[in-house]
């Protein structure tokens, strides 16, 4: 007795190329976002760490330089929802969807018992007790 089976098409070269060439693509563009906002990160906030450091050790920094240094790792918070949108599609998308100023013109506006609903992974259940759930 032998049972029929479907050909199976054996995955070629070119499409498995192809499909490593796509993740490889994604892992780079990962890389590259990260790098760049771990680059910004430790260029804005390395030198105020080093300085507190150095101010609770002798005391001889500036109050004009500290706070210089405090502003320039406020400006690098102020940076991070610039730079998600420029390097992640998915972010954008839902900038888009939920900002008012990114919103395209036919795109209803969601409501707050949607976003609520959506967020807590809660809708309409069956009633459950505890001696149905042991």
């Amino acid at each position: 007795l032998q049972v029929p089976c479907a050909p199976s098409q054996p995955v070629t070269s070119s499409e498995s190329r192809r499909f490593t060439n796509k993740h490889s693509k994604k892992a780079l563009k990962a890389s590259l976002t990260l790098g760049i906002l771990l680059g910004m990160f430790f260029v804005a906030w390395l030198p105020f760490f080093v300085t507190n450091v150095t101010q609770a050790v002798c005391s001889c920094v500036p109050a004009s330089f500290f706070d210089v240094l405090t502003w320039l790792g406020y400006c690098n918070s102020t940076m991070n929802p610039i730079i998600y949108p420029l390097f992640m599609r998915d972010f954008k998308r839902a900038m888009g969807k939920y900002l008012p100023c990114c919103r395209r013109s036919g795109e209803p506006r969601p409501s707050a018992i949607s976003l609520s609903m959506r967020n807590s992974n809660s809708g309409p259940r069956a009633a459950t007790s505890l001696k149905n759930v042991l």
